[in-house]
């Protein structure tokens, strides 16, 4: 099955036409684009490109119709994973909640630019890891954000995989081998 986002993302409809001159694949400047939307959603380009990926008549506003689309896709993979699930009905509460539209009948590209909240609606719908964090956010995470809230997400997630290679590389230093004599084996290579 794929994934109705990354059908989207590579279909004519999407926000930013790519780069690469083969059709349906991303080139190099397309996949940077996709990853900064991806791990920033709040910032306007990722707001901007997620909404029209979710606006799927193109009218300019967000109907519980087509958010529900999307949450199907995410239902599916909950229950994949064996993830307890969460109705629709209560998921577009929590997002009417969180954006509080102009009208709670849909939701505007101005509505989503006006909330810093934003691009977790973006995550319910698309990331499914991302989504059960905040569901079961860490407290940690939250006085992280509360302690930089100049921080975008992208210098958050930039910070994260800066941390997660740099012990990556120390633990790949320290089994290469200390130069210790007595690591080394006692019989002869011969």
């Amino acid at each position: 099955m794929i994934f109705l986002s990354i059908k989207r993302t590579l279909s004519d409809m999407v926000p930013r036409k790519f780069s690469s001159k083969v059709k349906g694949k991303m080139g190099y400047e397309d996949f940077v684009y996709f990853i900064l939307s991806e791990e920033d959603k709040s910032l306007e380009p990722g707001l901007e490109y997620w909404f029209k990926c979710i606006d799927l008549d193109g009218n300019g506003v967000l109907t519980p119709n087509e958010l529900q689309f999307f949450y199907e896709e995410q239902l599916h993979r909950m229950e994949c994973m064996t993830q307890e699930t969460v109705l629709f009905e209560d998921i577009l509460c929590q997002i009417v909640d969180m954006i509080r539209p102009e009208k709670e009948d849909y939701i505007s590209l101005r509505d989503m630019k006006s909330c810093k909240l934003s691009g977790h609606v973006f995550n319910i719908l698309f990331n499914l890891n991302k989504f059960i964090a905040f569901e079961t956010r860490d407290p940690f995470l939250i006085r992280q954000e509360r302690e930089n809230p100049t921080l975008t997400e992208w210098d958050r997630f930039a910070h994260r995989e800066y941390i997660r290679l740099s012990m990556e590389e120390d633990i790949e230093d320290a089994s290469n081998g200390s130069g210790d004599i007595w690591d080394e084996s006692f019989e002869a290579p011969f």
